[in-house]
């Protein structure tokens, strides 16, 4: 399984690409905003950094409008993957993107039935929010399980990228499901490392090497 990390915060993405783990970058306006710079020059930033690939959000709710700025945001690099709502509108500029080799990422998906639209149009990616679905009391993890399913059934190549991860019981999951990639926040990246009995090993061994000899430590 891919990681890609679900931020737009450069000292945070060039954190994580320093641990040799990182596949990929999700952004989305929320996490652009934040920022406080201008869209265009922060992508191209991203992409200074980072060689997989960099999901970028249009902001038109009309399929004409999300072609011509995923044109635009396409010229970036061959490694920017255009977000796209998962709508009627969105469906159509998914199609003609397709087949003008750029990629996609169809996001915003909440059911099996919209993963199966997606890939029927051509998406390279599609971005099922499992959080806000556990938010409302459905079992987000179950629509990943779907998704792969239809998706094995029919060989579509459609990546399943599992987004809104809220904590690493989600990354986890993702995993054992199979699912291509996970998108993650950088705060939950840092709890991956974190275990009591990593923290005691250590603190053990360095308490130990600490009463060797001093002419006994070199190497």
């Amino acid at each position: 399984m891919k990681i890609f990390v679900d931020t737009a915060n450069i000292e945070q993405i060039k954190e994580v690409a320093s641990w040799g783990i990182l596949d990929g970058v999700t952004t989305n306006p929320t996490l652009v905003a934040r920022e406080k710079k201008a869209f265009v020059d922060l992508i191209k930033e991203i992409h200074s950094i980072v060689e997989g690939p960099i999901s970028a959000e249009v902001v038109s709710l009309e399929s004409s409008g999300m072609v011509d700025q995923a044109r635009r945001l396409a010229k970036i690099g061959r490694n920017i993957a255009v977000k796209i709502p998962l709508t009627k509108e969105g469906l159509k500029a998914v199609k003609i993107l397709s087949r003008e080799k750029i990629m996609t990422n169809v996001t915003l998906c909440f059911s099996p039935s919209q993963a199966l639209l997606a890939a029927k149009a051509g998406a390279t990616f599609i971005s099922p929010f499992i959080g806000r679905l556990d938010d409302i009391s459905h079992e987000g993890m179950n629509l990943v399980r779907q998704i792969k399913q239809i998706y094995s059934n029919y060989g579509y190549p459609t990546q399943i990228i599992v987004a809104s991860i809220r904590h690493p019981l989600h990354m986890l999951e993702a995993a054992q499901i199979g699912a291509d990639i996970a998108t993650v926040p950088f705060d939950v990246l840092e709890k991956l490392f974190k275990h009591p009995l990593t923290d005691i090993g250590i603190d053990r061994f360095l308490r130990d090497w600490r009463g060797l000899p001093e002419k006994d430590k070199a190497f």
